[in-house]
């Protein structure tokens, strides 16, 4: 039996469906954001966690807001957009709008704590998140200046899908530089896993629904989001629980006798004025 069949005998059982798996992924994306930074306050630290992907986060979900707000709020952009789709209208939904602020706001918490908390005098941005920056902030300049607001839109939606699709490589490499998934939290990558799943899950189920199957590639942020995080999800899980087993942390250690105001006479701190 087809969906479309299915919506002909009962008109909401679709849109229901939708619905919930919407607000799902929406949960389970929006809490994977907090175990990093619940996991950084404990160590008092960001290290083993890679900077680059900070930011890519923080860029990436700023574009990602103001296209979610673009598409959602204004009749002119829907109406362009329904222009070009035969009809259609966007697939930006109200969970997608909320979404994309309550993970702006996540992001910038979480770099902020990168200036707070300890970090190896190695951490850093490199010069190809520095640079992908500044190339995207020129492409987007052209393209508001000599194209439409739909076209500029449009544009931060594939500056969004591009940090999605880069963000992680430099984490999974420090990962393998290190031989370990320390610093990085693990609880994150679970949750994530699980929101790309439901986010694709919706997208094709909404797109089956209107019978152009077409039109998950109308909304490219969310297509191409829920697909990366699947497959950057699935390398983190096989570091994480196959290559690099080991899950001592002695940042956290230290942290936690310092909680309990016991001292570690085996640092190296106490180690020294033990010596004097």
């Amino acid at each position: 039996m087809s969906l479309g069949y299915l919506d002909s005998l009962l008109p909401s059982a679709g849109e229901t469906i939708s619905t919930i798996l919407g607000w799902t992924y929406f949960v389970a994306w929006s809490v994977s954001f907090y175990p990093q930074i619940i996991l950084n306050y404990r160590r008092k630290s960001v290290e083993g966690l890679s900077i680059d992907f900070l930011v890519y986060n923080v860029y990436g979900f700023a574009c990602y807001a103001i296209f979610n707000t673009a598409f959602f709020f204004s009749k002119s952009i829907g109406d362009e957009y329904a222009r070009r789709n035969d009809g259609h209208k966007n697939l930006v939904r109200f969970n997608d709008l909320f979404f994309s602020y309550h993970a702006l706001a996540l992001s910038l918490i979480t770099f902020g704590q990168s200036f707070y908390y300890k970090r190896s005098p190695a951490q850093g941005s490199s010069f190809t998140v520095r640079t992908f920056f500044y190339l995207t902030l020129v492409g987007l300049f052209l393209v508001s200046t000599l194209s439409s607001v739909y076209n500029t839109v449009y544009f931060l939606s594939f500056v969004k899908l591009g940090c999605s699709m880069v963000k992680y490589v430099p984490q999974a490499w420090l990962n393998y530089r290190r031989k370990s998934t320390v610093g990085w939290s693990i609880h994150n990558i679970i949750l994530d896993f699980a929101g790309g799943l439901l986010s694709f899950a919706q997208l094709v189920l909404d797109a089956a629904r209107s019978g152009n199957i077409a039109e998950t590639l109308g909304n490219p942020v969310k297509f191409g989001m829920g697909l990366a995080s699947i497959g950057f999800d699935l390398i983190f899980l096989t570091q994480h629980y196959v290559l690099y087993t080991d899950r001592y942390d002695p940042l956290k250690f230290e942290a936690q006798l310092q909680f309990h105001g016991i001292p570690n006479y085996g640092s190296a701190e106490n180690s020294d004025a033990g010596s004097v």
